[in-house]
């Protein structure tokens, strides 16, 4: 199983789609009934499971079409590793990130040039 922590873009997007082929797969759906609850054409289900190229809509209506929606459900979600992050999580209302400190920009030296 690939440890998505060490792959590349291109391994993590290819063992996904090899994942999708192997549900669709397990769930005894060809390529052609797949397309059909996903809303796509089967060309499009075969670039994905085959070259895994597809955009996110694409792959998020496989996902749906696969009944696997709720796979989803703990991806990205916020995890404390202690008490001080969860009470920060707990107060967070900022919509925006945190500002990062500016860094001075050198400064021009002043021209010894006189006018003519």
């Amino acid at each position: 199983m690939l440890d998505f922590g060490f792959a590349s873009e291109q391994e993590a997007r290819v063992e996904l789609c090899q994942r999708l082929r192997a549900q669709r797969l397990h769930q005894g759906l060809s390529q052609a009934e797949l397309a059909e609850r996903a809303g796509l054409s089967v060309s499009t289900i075969k670039l994905i499971e085959g070259k895994a190229q597809c955009t996110l809509e694409n792959f998020m209506r496989v996902i749906i079409g696969l009944g696997l929606a709720g796979e989803l459900q703990a991806l990205f979600v916020f995890k404390p590793k202690s008490i001080a992050q969860m009470e920060q999580a707990a107060q967070a209302n900022r919509v925006r990130a945190p500002r990062r400190p500016r860094v001075p920009q050198p400064q021009a030296s002043p021209s010894f040039h006189k006018p003519l």
